[in-house]
């Protein structure tokens, strides 16, 4: 793991794979550590023959924090969205997407293919629209447009999301991530009590920021509607969304497919909003063959523009 000075900031990120190997940007969601991609998936992605990095966003694990920065009431941020007002927040997906153009520029690549997860997907989907020229393709996981007429997250998976544990010892705190990785994880795939504790733990003693997470969740609601900018995405685009979403409904990542043009859907039985790993290999061949079907598009438009030989 290592720093770096991006978009003006400091962004902790790794760095798996041949350098000189396509790259893939993983792009993790709300109040989430980099480390919630699973190395298995990031193996998997460099056995397909990719450079895979994936980054901490502002305000959680290892980078910048927004400290003494204060974010809106959910209530007024909701009232403010439902009257089209542009709430003042402390920054926004915009921004988010910028932090990993910027970590793009300070690693010296020109152009990457994107994965986010969940909000993840929603910096993504601001970067393949403000950021065309440095997206081959996109994929968007368990992630939705923005909009408001959407089935909502299933209110048990929403609460303990948004509850606070009970105290801040160790052991509260890894029983708490335990309950919230059951609460919104997969129904058809539940990991083993003890490796959940595990990787509990291990993310509460990497870091532990809770004061980022509403600063976030702010972002993602003073964001709006990306319909209509969804439109204007160019790039080659997968969408993969589980059938048992409980945090964003299946409807979010149909939504998100159906406002990008050309957009693939991929829905996954039995998956939630996680990335169980028995499903490792079927995201990742998915992604592989997606980037790759890309590039590959790309290479014959970039060989059909060029001039016949004399």
């Amino acid at each position: 793991m290592a720093q770096i000075e991006a978009n003006g900031i400091k962004l902790e990120y790794d760095d798996f794979g041949d350098p000189a190997a396509p790259p893939i940007l993983l792009v993790m969601g709300l109040g989430a550590q980099m480390t919630l991609w699973p190395m298995e998936l990031v193996d998997a992605l460099v056995e397909h023959g990719f450079r895979v990095i994936r980054y901490d966003n502002r305000d959680i694990g290892l980078s910048h924090k927004f400290e003494g920065a204060k974010a809106p009431g959910i209530v007024r941020l909701m009232l403010s969205a439902r009257f089209g007002l542009k709430p003042r927040v402390p920054y926004t997906l915009a921004d988010m997407a910028d932090d990993g153009i910027g970590l793009l520029d300070a690693l010296g690549i020109d152009r990457a293919h994107v994965v986010g997860a969940s909000m993840g997907g929603m910096i993504a989907q601001h970067m393949a629209f403000s950021h065309p020229d440095r997206v081959i393709s996109l994929t968007s996981v368990m992630s939705t447009t923005g909009n408001r007429k959407l089935p909502p997250a299933k209110r048990e998976a929403i609460s303990v999301l948004t509850k606070r544990p009970a105290s801040m010892d160790e052991e509260t705190l890894v029983a708490h991530g335990v309950k919230v990785a059951h609460a919104i994880g997969s129904p058809a795939y539940r990991p083993d009590i003890e490796a959940l504790r595990e990787r509990s733990r291990a993310l509460i003693q990497r870091s532990f920021y809770p004061a980022g997470f509403p600063r976030q969740l702010a972002a993602i609601i003073a964001d709006g509607d990306r319909r209509e900018r969804l439109r204007s995405v160019k790039a080659p685009t997968l969408v993969i969304h589980g059938e048992a979403d409980p945090l964003v409904p299946l409807s979010g990542g149909e939504d998100t497919a159906r406002h990008i043009t050309g957009a693939t859907l991929k829905t996954v039985p039995g998956m939630g909003h996680d990335l169980p790993t028995e499903l490792v290999d079927e995201i990742a061949d998915a992604i592989a063959r997606h980037a790759k079907a890309a590039q590959e598009a790309e290479k014959t438009r970039t060989d059909r523009a060029q001039p016949a030989a004399a």
